[in-house]
């Protein structure tokens, strides 16, 4: 009887995720012409119930995504623009009056953050020190914390976006809260005829009645993460995870763990409860910096290829869509390394880090469309080898 029960929770759980797929992210992917990862994207961070980062510039409709996202799943949401001057009250309300009479520290809380389940955070690295720690709270433990009040918060995710990554190291813990980065710039000139088109038709339908999921049904996926099996990736997911901090991509123990959530919530919007190596797509937009989207691409790309032919029959689709690597920024991070083995003297470590590097460079260059230019690259890429080895000597 329990097996019969358990199966027919598993079932109805794959169904609400074709229904998120229905319902939610295909409409959204009609309506917002050539941000299609992004919303993919979205849909990851929504079921594993984790936070997604923006980097672009303004008008590259971030705050409309989050937007139109939580009208599709009725919810509440909270977007704020973020200055330096920001101070608690604007985000989390301001102390109740009539609480602080009577010698209570309670905070209004009524169209603010705390009772949001969307919350879009714009210019997020204009956060102070005086939002900060409160922030950090929201953004791990989707926990308020003002005093000694305490409270649990029905925030589904939390979005934040900049033109710009964080230059300041105070701002470091606040930005890795954001397990999710994704560029969101400006669309192809062959698109803006489309996005002209979309824009107006959003901008007449906005008032009408769109088909909605419940904010119960999203809960109910959450939940299912707990259903699924990650015995057939652990050991090529752990291989993973230590190529990329030898490529010298930091990867926490803490962060490694959060991202199986990741991983999990791809299968489940691929229909599976059973993790494949197809998942690790997710991977390929957890950088620190721009630089490393070419090297960790490279890495996930290789991992995805070991998958066997049922694997990717069932995989999620954005596994299926690297992107052709961009042979300027590839000629750009070769140039870095060469600038790097003319510094000051390596260490041994060093040096092998930096080969590591020019062996994912090597096979990232070999996706380059143009013979002339893959040709070029890899001609810079065998003498850094050259040097590298005469270094070494």
């Amino acid at each position: 009887m329990d097996q019969i029960t358990t199966t027919e929770t598993q079932a109805e759980e794959l169904a609400l995720s074709q229904k998120l797929k229905e319902t939610v992210l295909s409409p959204m992917k009609q309506t917002f012409v050539g941000k299609d990862e992004i919303i993919d994207l979205l849909g990851i961070c929504l079921v594993a119930r984790e936070n997604l980062f923006l980097l672009g510039p303004p008008g590259t409709a971030k705050s409309a995504l989050v937007q139109d996202l939580s009208r599709r799943i009725q919810g509440n949401i909270f977007d704020y623009l973020l200055t330096r001057f920001t101070e608690p009250n604007e985000i989390f309300g301001p102390f109740d009056i009539r609480k602080l009479r009577e010698g209570e520290l309670i905070t209004n809380t009524e169209g603010m953050l705390p009772e949001a389940t969307f919350v879009f955070l714009d210019e997020l690295l204009n956060a102070n020190s005086a939002i900060l720690n409160s922030l950090l709270m929201v953004l791990n433990e989707r926990i308020f914390r003002r005093g000694r009040e305490t409270r649990a918060l029905p925030t589904l995710m939390v979005v934040g976006a900049s033109n710009h990554l964080p230059e300041d190291s105070a701002l470091g813990a606040l930005f890795d809260r954001f397990l999710v980065r994704v560029r969101c710039d400006n669309v192809e000139p062959d698109q803006l005829s489309q996005v002209l088109t979309a824009g107006w038709k959003m901008d007449v339908d906005r008032e009408q009645t769109l088909e909605t999921m419940s904010i119960d049904d999203i809960r109910a996926l959450q939940n299912s993460l707990a259903h699924t099996d990650f015995s057939q990736v652990q050991s090529d997911y752990v291989a993973l995870i230590h190529r990329m901090r030898k490529a010298g991509i930091d990867v926490s123990d803490r962060r490694a763990v959060k991202l199986q959530r990741l991983l999990a919530a791809s299968a489940i919007l691929s229909g599976r409860l059973t993790v494949n190596r197809t998942d690790f797509w997710i991977l390929r937009s957890i950088w620190h910096t721009e630089e490393q989207i070419e090297i960790l691409a490279s890495l996930v790309n290789d991992a995805i290829e070991k998958a066997d032919e049922s694997e990717k029959q069932s995989g999620h689709p954005r596994s299926r869509s690297a992107d052709v690597p961009d042979p300027e920024l590839l000629a750009r991070d070769i140039d870095q390394l060469e600038e790097r083995c003319q510094g000051e003297p390596l260490t041994e470590i060093e040096r092998t880090q930096l080969q590591d590097q020019v062996t994912l460079l090597a096979s990232r260059c070999q996706w380059v469309e143009s013979d002339q230019q893959k040709t070029f690259l890899t001609e810079k890429l065998e003498r850094l080898r050259e040097r590298l080895h005469s270094l070494s000597d």
